[in-house]
């Protein structure tokens, strides 16, 4: 019975690993913003979304001026927000103005909700070769200084210096050309670099949209970005970070939101996600780094997977007695095997170990040992419809059985029959470096959790401890296994 039930638990919601859920239907969505404990993001022609949790979304951000591509900051304790008025071949014209504006709060119900009267800071007059559509925004975290990309296909990619204190222009800033064949550009920096990133391909076409995303990198925020193989993004380089995937097609719209340390997030819309109707929706990714470039990292989907520590390589499984398999053995010295017929050799099954364990209702604690493919080692991951902006919660239960891994309130681990208890559910983020954090949604006694992680304090020794992405005994791996 709980084989059969987690089976079909992991089937119902399988494509919750991979989607915001509820009503997450926008187009050029803006970089996430968090705002009282809410998350944000504005869309093309005025409003947005809101998530309480990160995770589930619905309409309800409130945003003035329609227009298109918008992208909001947190400078200081306000926001601000940026867009173009028109452009973009709206009304058949490129003539466009890009405009910003203030509020407090992005929380329509507050009192102190207003946005400030929206202020000019660049404009195209459709037959320059530029577009001022598709705004982005970055805060320079080694200078302080505020800078917006803005340009669409129809001519270039430009930049100007903003006053962070206003969100004018700067006096006297000259627009710069730095990059072509893209669109819905945006910036960040990380390490030393700065990254231009572009939205390359066709927009706005559903199930055959191009779109994807690509990127190049500079030492100056003002250029020359050049991707990975030396091609300057001004003659049309980029190196791609996201296309279709999971049967969604037309990434674009990049946004950076840095969550915890070696925590990232990317977010973006699809063009079109096949099983929401073909319509465009909100996707957050985790975004990862390898050799100073960025990627887009998976939410794990439901199915059985080995839990492997970074610090050894052991993998996790519950405390119990090891099960010999019986086998025709072979000596090494025998000269005449080759002779003889190959016989497969059957992997050891849950029933024929189950028997050995201790009651389903008892507790069983857990370890780290050689990964060897047993019953006690394989763990089933089925997403649940309840998730924080890094994804979906996860029940995580030894395969084919409601055995089901849970924190306890002295900080520690058992597993335990699972009863969709708060302290069985399981955020799974992927740092920036490929790996995983594990963490209890909630630990008994002690409420959310934010603090601990599943930690590997020695080879064989599984414990919850404070998180630390610079130590290998918060990092885990997932590789899926045959049942």
């Amino acid at each position: 019975m709980n084989k059969v039930y987690s089976i079909l638990a992991a089937l119902a919601i399988a494509t919750a690993a991979n989607a915001q859920i509820g009503q997450p239907y926008i187009h050029d969505p803006s970089t996430i913003a968090e705002c009282d404990g809410k998350w944000y993001t504005f869309g093309t022609g005025g409003g947005g979304l809101i998530s309480d949790d990160g995770w589930t979304w619905h309409s309800g951000a409130e945003r003035p001026g329609g227009g298109a591509a918008p992208d909001v900051l947190k400078i200081g304790d306000r926001y601000l927000c940026i867009y173009g008025a028109t452009g973009g071949g709206l009304f058949g014209g490129h003539n466009g103005r890009i405009l910003t504006m203030w509020n407090k709060t992005l929380d329509p119900k507050s009192p102190d909700f207003k946005w400030t009267t929206p202020v000019e800071v660049a404009s195209s007059d459709g037959m320059e070769d530029c577009d001022a559509i598709d705004p982005c925004l970055l805060l320079d975290p080694t200078t302080g200084r505020l800078w917006a990309t803005y340009g669409t296909y129809f001519g270039n990619i430009r930049l100007i210096e903003l006053d962070p204190k206003t969100g004018e222009r700067v006096k006297g800033n000259i627009e710069k050309d730095v990059a072509i064949d893209c669109e819905a550009s945006a910036l960040m920096y990380k390490d030393g670099w700065y990254y231009l990133l572009g939205t390359h391909g066709t927009c706005c076409d559903g199930v055959n949209s191009t779109y994807n995303i690509v990127v190049g990198r500079s030492r100056s925020v003002e250029g020359p970005y050049v991707d990975n193989v030396g091609r300057d993004m001004f003659r049309g380089g980029g190196r791609m970070v996201i296309a279709a995937r999971d049967r969604k097609t037309g990434a674009g719209h990049f946004g950076r939101y840095i969550f915890d340390d070696g925590v990232e997030l990317m977010s973006f819309h699809w063009e079109a996600d096949f099983e929401l109707s073909g319509r465009s929706t909100l996707a957050v990714y985790p975004l990862l780094w390898k050799n100073g470039w960025p990627y887009a990292g998976e939410q794990l989907k439901a199915g059985t997977y080995a839990i492997l520590s970074e610090r050894r390589g052991y993998s996790l499984e519950i405390a119990v007695d090891f099960v010999r398999m019986q086998q025709e053995r072979q000596g090494w010295f025998n000269r005449n095997q080759a002779q003889q017929p190959v016989k497969p050799i059957a992997n050891q099954t849950l029933d024929e170990v189950i028997g050995t364990w201790p009651d389903a209702t008892e507790a069983v604690a857990v370890r780290c040992s050689d990964y060897m493919f047993r019953p006690w080692q394989k763990w089933q991951l089925t997403p649940t419809t309840k998730g924080t902006i890094c994804g979906p919660l996860y029940a995580i239960r030894i395969a084919g059985t409601n055995r089901a891994l849970t924190a306890t309130s002295n900080v520690e681990l058992t597993t335990k029959d699972y009863a969709e208890l708060d302290e069985q559910l399981w955020r799974v983020e992927q740092l920036t470096d490929g790996t995983f954090r594990i963490m209890p949604y909630a630990i008994p006694g002690k409420g959310k959790n934010q603090k601990y992680c599943l930690y590997s304090a020695g080879d064989s020794t599984p414990t919850l401890a404070e998180y630390d992405f610079s130590s290998d005994n918060s990092k885990w791996n997932f590789r899926m296994e045959n049942q």
